[in-house]
């Protein structure tokens, strides 16, 4: 998962380069996104029935493939191709390792299972910017060095998943292998819903942190160092973690709710930043919405897994992540429409006025809702 962001800090270096707008930023981003949800949709449900081995290691040749399109990037077409394969993999990570993790760990350690399956996702996110950001600052080589040291990381991961135990039972007849859609069964629509919602929501933030703060950085701020931008980015994304590990104090059912509105005020903050232009407040809401986003994110997930029925698992999860990647893709190309209009300010002001709105109204009905069954 580190390597979907290890672009993130580079952004600036590749307009230099290649010299595009702040739109063309959100949209190479949202092209990662794309891959995601295609891949979700298509192949959400191949590892419930090839098993999860085989498909995580495709995806994972898939992200070598895409980090050797930007070793040799020299235009916005390979730069394309590199984040739609990288789209592809993430997408297919997204379903078939959760569902792997929860299936290797035993009953009694499943709840920890579920943490360490949404914090690697998360963690692996907030890493891959960090890298980057430091490699471009401080090494040579800035647009090829990370996604050298990405490679070698991906030899390493190939290996490990090379001797995992496959937790799927292959039973003859195998069926076929058909793109499955959205696959909510009826017995998990209920939680799937709001889950959904809460996880959009968060997600929002997300992308608003991968693809348009570095240009906000250093726009605005005046903050060009790439090392800074990483931590930036990396500070958001543990604070997700951080969620993610209050989830078993608070509770799935509390977590949710609690999560959204938590969400609500880092991005009230987020916004009072963007009025002030002040880094610390940034940094402040980013760590608050960070922790809002994982402590909903986790209790989402839980809720999911725990309603799907085993045979719909790995696809119950995948429909779950499209609608998260939605959040984080189609949200922040608006920003970088906006951006030819409003200016960078003010398309993040929209921005976080329409996530205020969205988080805030989910944690109130799911408040309602917990107070009619206590």
């Amino acid at each position: 998962m580190a390597g979907t962001t290890l672009p993130t800090p580079l952004y600036g270096l590749y307009r230099e380069q290649i010299g595009f707008s702040e739109l063309m930023v959100t949209v190479v981003f949202a092209v990662y996104a794309l891959g995601v949800i295609a891949a979700l949709l298509v192949a959400g449900d191949f590892s419930d029935i090839l098993g999860r081995r085989p498909v995580l290691l495709f995806a994972l040749g898939l992200a070598v493939l895409s980090a050797v399109c930007f070793l040799f990037e020299d235009g916005l077409p390979l730069l394309f191709v590199g984040r739609l394969l990288s789209g592809f993999s993430a997408g297919l990570f997204s379903g078939a390792a959760t569902a792997a993790v929860l299936e290797l760990a035993p009953p009694e350690r499943r709840g920890r299972a579920g943490f360490a399956a949404t914090a690697a996702n998360m963690g692996g996110l907030g890493c891959g910017a960090l890298l980057s950001g430091i490699l471009a600052q401080y090494a040579p080589w800035p647009l090829r060095l990370p996604f050298l040291v990405h490679i070698a990381l991906l030899v390493a991961a190939l290996a490990v998943t090379r001797v995992l135990p496959e937790t799927v039972a292959r039973r003859p007849p195998r069926p076929p292998l058909r793109p499955q859609g959205m696959v909510v069964p009826p017995e998990t629509r209920a939680v799937f819903v709001p889950a959904g919602l809460a996880a959009f929501a968060g997600f929002s933030l997300l992308g608003l942190f991968t693809a348009v703060a570095p240009s906000f950085l250093a726009q605005t701020l005046g903050v060009h160092n790439l090392a800074v931008t990483g931590v930036v980015v990396f500070w958001v994304f543990g604070s997700s973690t951080a969620g993610q590990l209050l989830m078993s104090r608070v509770g799935a059912r509390r977590a949710l709710p609690t999560g959204c509105l938590v969400l609500t005020i880092g991005m009230v903050l987020v916004a009072s930043s963007l009025l002030v232009e002040s880094l610390p407040l940034l940094i402040v809401g980013g760590a608050v919405g960070g922790v809002g986003q994982g402590l909903a994110f986790r209790a989402a997930m839980t809720s999911v897994s725990a309603r799907a029925p085993d045979e719909h698992r790995g696809a119950t999860i995948s429909a779950f992540f499209v609608v998260a990647y939605v959040g984080i893709s189609l949200p922040v190309v608006g920003v970088g429409a906006l951006t030819l209009v409003l200016g960078l300010r003010g398309a993040g002001l929209v921005f976080a006025g329409c996530v205020v709105l969205l988080s805030s109204g989910v944690g109130v009905l799911l408040l309602r809702r917990l107070s009619q069954t206590d």
